[in-house]
């Protein structure tokens, strides 16, 4: 698939989940930016694995990433993709819920899915008690997809600042060497590690 293909897929599937949504589709210079940096993350030979979508509420980032999800599914059914490659969206909220209900199963299925989205990350708690241990679910989560090197797409209102606070060091660090950024209006960037570390130290 090339570059404009992929471009062609991810626009289409925004437009069509703008219609879905009962808004008006702009034809934004922004956001024909944050898909073709989608489209060229996709077709390149990127070193990462992920992609951070980040800034503030109500600029396109959770539509998105449906488009995303829809152009995934269609790909797969043009064959471009593997049968059952499809991108689970799950809340940050409901991956520390399942953690705060004891279902550790279900939580290691979330791990362990090929394609993975977390989307509003950082509303969740930052930690939970598992008998008096305090654990921090989405952490874990990133750990291990982070060493599996599972696709992982999230999406934040957090600033790079932010996330170092709430998930430390290791997680931001993590997000440096794994995540393609695409900055929907925050100050900063995850971009380099030299740019975060002058930013959040």
């Amino acid at each position: 698939m090339t570059r404009e293909q992929a471009f062609t897929f991810i626009k289409s599937a925004y437009i069509a989940e703008v219609k879905f949504r009962q808004r008006t589709f702009v034809d934004d210079e922004n956001i024909n930016k944050h898909i073709a940096h989608l489209a060229d993350f996709m077709t390149g030979e990127m070193s990462q694995f992920g992609v951070l979508m980040c800034g503030t509420y109500g600029n396109g980032k959770t539509t998105l990433l449906y488009a995303l999800r829809s152009t995934i599914s269609l790909l797969e059914e043009c064959s471009y993709v593997e049968r059952r490659t499809r991108l689970k969206v799950y809340d940050a909220r409901e991956i520390a819920k399942l953690y705060k209900d004891r279902d550790p199963e279900k939580f290691n299925d979330v791990c362990r899915e090929p394609l993975l989205a977390i989307e509003d990350m950082g509303k969740e708690p930052a930690e939970e008690m598992n008998f008096g241990t305090i654990i921090s679910p989405v952490v874990e989560l990133l750990e291990y997809r982070y060493d599996m090197q599972r696709f992982t797409v999230i999406t934040t209102n957090l600033t790079p600042k932010e996330i170092r606070e709430k998930y430390g060091n290791r997680i931001a660090d993590r997000f440096n060497e794994m995540m393609c950024v695409l900055n929907f209006g925050a100050a900063d960037t995850f971009r380099t590690r030299t740019n975060v570390n002058s930013q959040t130290n």
